[in-house]
């Protein structure tokens, strides 16, 4: 469901979208309505897994049943993520941000389903561990692909 973002104030938005190579394979992310963002300096970029301590590029990572995030090759990224989330929600209310764009399905910005766990490519309803982050500190979740 395509929605609007809201017309004024700055926005945080997944550094990926803004055409920062901080995908976890090492790409960009590049969206037009995110770069319109940051034109009109509204854009409060934050990349999570980078600020949380992982590289770039960094292997593919997933959200467990169990909340725990992994690795494809088993290695507990938990805390980093956990560690990135806190950082984007402070971000966000240094810079008054009320809304997000964030990266779907990502394991850190995905709302309202990521991947299972299962290094499948299935979904499930979940939200990433930044995405719930934010929505437990009030702000409100658009992905790349509802916003217009």
């Amino acid at each position: 469901m395509r929605r609007q973002l809201p017309a004024e104030g700055r926005i945080l938005v997944s550094a990926c979208l803004a055409g920062r190579a901080c995908a976890y394979d090492g790409s960009a992310r590049p969206d037009e309505t995110i770069l319109r963002l940051v034109a009109d300096g509204r854009a409060v970029l934050v990349c999570p897994e980078e600020e949380g301590g992982l590289t770039t590029p960094r292997p593919a990572a997933e959200v467990q049943a169990d909340g725990r995030v992994l690795t494809m090759d088993g290695r507990d990224v938990s805390e980093e993520y956990r560690t990135g989330a806190e950082i984007a929600v402070d971000r966000a209310r240094q810079n008054g941000c009320a809304a997000a764009v964030l990266k779907a399905r990502s394991p850190a910005c995905g709302c309202g389903a990521v991947y299972d766990g299962t290094f499948t490519h299935t979904l499930t309803d979940r939200d990433g561990i930044t995405a719930a982050a934010l929505k437990r500190a009030g702000v409100e979740i658009f992905t790349d692909e509802d916003v217009f």
